[in-house]
C-alpha cells in the first residue's frame, strides 16, 4: 500500500497536471493498475472488522447461548438461567470448553445487548410555557403555635419565575385547589406541567414497559384546562430540578423565621408579593432580569377558562345525635342534619 504522500502526488499529477495513467506510472515508477486505482478511484476510509476467534464464535456454542440469553431477557430476573446453569446445559450437549470461557462470552454479550446505565444527566431543554410543580413543607405560626405548611410551588424553568401557594395538606382537593390559585396568579395555564409521582395526580408509577397512569380526577382537571402532563421517571429528581431548587429557595429566604399566619388566604397574598418582587433579580445564566424573561414567556401560556375548575368531593355521611358529621377526622356541626351527601370543598 502506498504512503499518503505518494497518493496525494498521484492525485495532483492526474487532476492538476492532467497526466495520463501511463505517464503517472512512469513518473512514479509504479504498476499501471496501482496508478489507475489511486488516480481515478475515491479513497474512502473503511471501518476494519475484526473476526472474533474461539470456540464460542467459530462453533455453534455462541449461537446457542445467545438464543438462551435473548429468551431470558423476557423473564423476571429470578427466573433467568445463571452462568453456572448455562455451562451445565452446554456440557450435556457436548461442550468441551471451560466455565471461564462461557462466563467471558456471557459478560461480553450482556455489555453489547443491554441498555447502558448512563449515570450522567442529560441537559434538559426548557421551552417557554413549560412548568414544574412540587410540594415543599414549611413552618408558620398560627394562633401562637408552629404549624406545618404544605407549599405547592410552580416554576417556569425558561425564565426561572416562581409561584407558590400555602395549603393545609397534600391531598387531592388541596392539590387541585392549589393549581387553580397558581393558574390565577400566573395569568394563564402552562402548556405542559412536569410532576413527580404525586399521589393526588398519579395512581400508578411509570415502569420500563408502561407509562404512568394518572388519577381520573386529575385527568378531568387536565382536560378542562388543556395542558399536557409529563411524569418524571422514578428516582430522577434532576428531571424537575428547577422546582426542587425553588422549593429550597423559598424555604430559606421567606420561611427562615416562621411567618405569622392569620389565614391561608393572607399568607398566600404575602408569598405572592414576595415572589413578585424577587423576579427583579438577574437570571443566574441569561444575565437578564427574571421579570423581563417572564413577561416574554407569558405570551406562550394557554388562556384561562371563564370559570375555575370546581374542586370538591362528595361523601355519604351519617349525622350523629348532636347533628355532627366527621370530615377528615374533624366533627362538623350540620343544622337540621340528616343522612345525605355532604359536599366537601376547599
Amino acid at each position: 500500500m502506498l504512503a499518503m504522500s505518494d497518493i496525494n502526488c498521484i492525485k495532483h499529477l492526474r487532476n492538476n497536471k492532467g497526466l495520463s495513467i501511463s505517464e503517472i506510472q512512469r513518473t512514479m515508477g509504479i504498476n499501471w493498475r496501482t496508478a489507475k486505482k489511486y488516480a481515478d478511484e475515491d479513497q474512502l476510509p473503511k471501518q476494519k472488522s475484526f473476526k472474533k476467534k474461539g470456540m464460542m464464535y467459530e462453533e455453534k456454542w455462541g449461537v446457542i447461548v445467545s438464543d438462551w440469553l435473548f429468551e431470558d431477557l423476557k423473564l423476571r430476573k429470578k427466573l433467568r438461567r445463571t452462568k453456572k446453569q448455562i455451562f451445565e446445559e452446554l456440557k450435556k450437549m457436548g461442550f468441551q470448553g471451560s466455565y471461564r470461557t462461557v462466563c467471558y462470552f456471557i459478560s461480553e454479550w450482556m455489555n453489547t445487548h443491554q441498555e447502558e446505565k448512563d449515570k450522567g444527566y442529560e441537559r434538559l431543554e426548557h421551552p417557554p410555557g413549560e412548568a414544574q410543580v412540587d410540594f415543599g413543607v414549611m413552618e408558620a405560626v398560627q394562633d401562637g403555635e408552629i404549624v406545618d405548611i404544605h407549599a405547592l410551588v410552580m416554576t417556569f424553568p425558561h425564565s426561572n419565575a416562581g409561584f407558590a401557594v400555602p395549603l393545609p395538606a397534600e391531598n387531592q382537593e388541596c392539590f387541585l385547589h392549589g393549581l387553580n390559585i397558581l393558574f390565577k396568579q400566573v395569568g394563564g395555564v402552562p402548556k405542559r406541567i412536569r410532576i413527580d409521582n404525586l399521589t393526588p395526580a398519579v395512581k400508578k408509577k411509570r415502569t420500563k414497559n408502561e407509562e404512568a397512569q394518572l388519577t381520573d380526577e386529575f385527568v378531568q382537571f387536565q382536560n378542562y384546562y388543556g395542558f399536557d402532563v409529563q411524569v418524571c421517571n422514578p428516582r430522577s429528581g434532576h428531571e424537575k430540578g428547577n422546582v426542587e431548587n425553588k422549593v429550597g429557595y423559598i424555604r430559606y429566604n421567606f420561611f427562615t423565621s416562621a411567618p405569622i399566619m392569620d389565614s391561608y388566604e393572607g399568607l398566600t397574598d404575602q408569598l405572592f408579593h414576595k415572589l413578585e418582587a424577587d423576579r427583579n433579580r438577574i437570571h443566574y445564566a441569561k444575565n437578564v432580569r427574571i421579570e423581563d424573561l417572564w413577561q416574554e414567556e407569558r405570551d406562550y401560556l394557554l388562556a384561562l377558562p371563564e370559570k375555575p375548575y370546581p374542586v370538591f368531593k362528595e361523601h355519604l355521611v351519617k349525622v350523629n345525635k348532636y347533628n355532627e358529621v366527621k370530615v377528615d377526622q374533624t366533627l362538623v356541626h350540620v343544622p337540621k342534619g340528616g343522612k345525605e351527601p355532604l359536599k366537601k370543598s376547599i
